[in-house]
């Protein structure tokens, strides 16, 4: 019951009371590779700390998205993927709420590799628009009603860019009116097009290194709007007006560098596998870098890491899962014998572990004290269609109150709300 206050102040109290309610229980689109901010985190709550001892509860299986490691991007009723079926990479609008079909749209050739075909990025949706890179380099604007391409260009034969060994598995970025990607190569390794209708609006003429496997990240630090991507030898941000090079300091990637950099106020952190490790920066006001620490405490493939708090979480190779400290780099905790190595989502404190040999999804706190396991259950069914060479690697997605796992044609939706 309410207690007796002027009509006004009643009317406050429940606003009030509402607002309060609306931050227990509160959902989120994910349009993009690694969610809202492209940290790997969904800003959601209300949702399950614990699950059943089966897993939470499958809402539906579709099993024809096509071959393919590419993520999951959902904004509203619609989830965009990617996939290749017969010799063609296609955009897939699916519905949430069954997983049946919404539009297929043809991306261009399929990507052969012997890791596995197929696309490898995840779509990015901005407004009434779906950005979609293809395995060997198409990036397509189309329409989310419908489908419809509503322009495309080559990031090889229209922007001088050259395919990386095992594909283009790069998620554009869309930020203001601007799309930005990475051909990679001598013209300029990253570009920005207008959104609306493609034109060339800048390359990085002065940023010329081959394109590799991670994303680019926006930030604004020291007051200055830039772009900052990880190449296989130089960590990198450009003014995002122009494309000039603000910064640049050296990293040494090996075969193959992938996880996206993670930006908090002036720092930048990195991580590659292959033995590489981790790199902290800090920029100051003049775009001067200091190298804060640098070690093999994080050596990170392709299953990225989140920061929480002042904590990095993630899967070192040799090492096994672990937190460590972001100001420091030194190890808090790790875990080698609970789950195999594999990726991450982070959504309502807790952390969404998948590993990529065995399929097995496991949900532990994101906490400093160490590993607090909640749940676990093994993907099941599992696609005989899968390279042998390759694993499940996409990424598990969060969104809505719904947790999305995919291995090749084959994408799940369970229920994780609390409801």
């Amino acid at each position: 019951m309410l207690p007796t206050l002027p009509p006004s102040a009643r009317l406050l109290f429940v606003l009030l009371a509402g607002t309060a309610l609306d931050g227990l229980i509160q959902a989120d689109d994910w349009p993009q590779w690694r969610g809202p901010q492209r940290d790997g985190i969904s800003r959601e709550t209300g949702l399950l700390r614990s699950w059943p001892a089966d897993g939470p509860r499958r809402v539906w299986l579709c099993d024809d998205v096509g071959l393919g490691y590419s993520g999951m991007a959902v904004v509203g009723e619609t989830l965009y993927t990617m996939g290749a079926q017969g010799d063609v990479e296609h955009l897939l609008a699916i519905h949430v709420a069954d997983g049946s079909l919404k539009w297929s749209t043809d991306i261009g050739p399929k990507l052969t590799n012997g890791w596995g075909d197929g696309p490898r990025g995840t779509p990015t949706v901005d407004g009434d628009r779906v950005y979609a890179l293809s395995g060997r380099g198409r990036l397509v604007c189309v329409d989310a009603a419908d489908g419809q391409v509503l322009w495309k260009t080559e990031l090889v034969g229209d922007l001088g860019g050259k395919i990386p060994n095992w594909g283009y598995t790069e998620s554009p970025l869309v930020d203001g009116d601007r799309v930005v990607c990475t051909p990679g190569g001598r013209q300029g390794a990253i570009v920005a097009l207008d959104k609306q209708d493609g034109r060339l609006l800048w390359r990085s003429r002065d940023f010329t290194e081959p394109a590799q496997y991670a994303s680019i990240v926006a930030a604004g630090i020291q007051g200055v709007r830039q772009y900052i991507q990880l190449t296989q030898q130089k960590l990198v941000g450009l003014d995002a007006a122009t494309g000039n090079v603000l910064w640049l300091t050296d990293w040494p990637g090996k075969t193959a560098v992938i996880p996206t950099p993670i930006v908090r106020d002036n720092l930048v952190y990195v991580t590659s596998g292959y033995g590489v490790g981790c790199l902290l920066v800090s920029l100051g006001t003049d775009h001067a870098v200091t190298r804060l620490y640098e070690n093999q405490v994080m050596k990170n493939h392709h299953g990225g890491v989140v920061l929480v708090g002042d904590h990095l979480y993630g899967y070192s190779d040799g090492v096994g899962w672990l937190c460590q400290d972001l100001g420091t780099g030194e190890i808090v905790w790790r875990e080698r014998n609970a789950l195999g190595k594999g990726c991450l989502t982070c959504a309502d404190g807790m952390l969404y572990l998948q590993d990529e040999q065995r399929g097995e999804i496991v949900l532990i706190e994101a906490s400093a004290s160490g590993w607090s396991e909640h749940g676990r259950f093994k993907l099941t069914p599992q696609t005989s269609q899968r390279s042998p060479k390759g694993k499940i690697w996409t990424h598990p997605t969060v969104s809505n109150g719904r947790l999305y796992l995919r291995d090749q044609e084959l994408l799940f939706c369970y229920d994780v709300s609390g409801k």
